[in-house]
């Protein structure tokens, strides 16, 4: 899949009518709908928020409680690469806690945040169905088992190299 850190950058509201005359009609609609934005242009940008509300008879409000209180919607767009750990159970019980803890002093950025240079978001999610690989994480859409903290360590120093040639 093509996201938008590979792409030119999409704009936001030919993109948000798009999305809105393909799916406003279906029941339940916002939450596909602010899935297919944010697939499209990496986050939910604040100025589609009114745009999609008036769209699907909502006020402005509900809309920007559900981009904020899912963890999964991003108001701000997404470092060049995102880096999800798992945070279920079973990657618990097998040391993510302790990766995660790792992985923001490795790759320099709080989770839930993006690092100042914007290289990299750092992104705690809640089951990556790779319970027999724990500590699972996913790099770009693609994912990792028994993941360490020397294994951040290979990507960041593979970042810093990519921009340095």
């Amino acid at each position: 899949m093509t996201t938008p850190r590979d792409s030119q950058p999409a704009d936001p509201m030919v993109v948000v009518n798009g999305v809105l005359d393909r799916l406003r009609s279906e029941p339940g609609a916002l939450l596909p709908i602010l899935h297919e934005v944010q697939d499209a242009l990496g986050h939910i940008p604040g100025e589609v928020v009114p745009v999609i509300a008036e769209a699907l008879n909502l006020s402005r409000a509900e809309v920007h409680g559900v981009v904020t209180y899912y963890h999964h919607f991003r108001s701000q767009p997404p470092g060049r690469h995102v880096v999800q750990v798992c945070r279920a159970e079973a990657c618990q019980s097998c040391g993510a806690d302790e990766l995660l803890a790792g992985a923001e002093t490795v790759l320099g950025c709080k989770a839930h945040a993006t690092r100042p240079d914007g290289m990299v978001s750092l992104e705690p999610v809640y089951c990556l169905g790779m319970c027999a690989m724990s500590p699972a994480i996913m790099v770009d859409d693609k994912p990792r088992g028994r993941v360490t903290l020397d294994d951040l360590r290979r990507l960041e120093a593979q970042w810093k190299e990519a921009v340095a040639s």
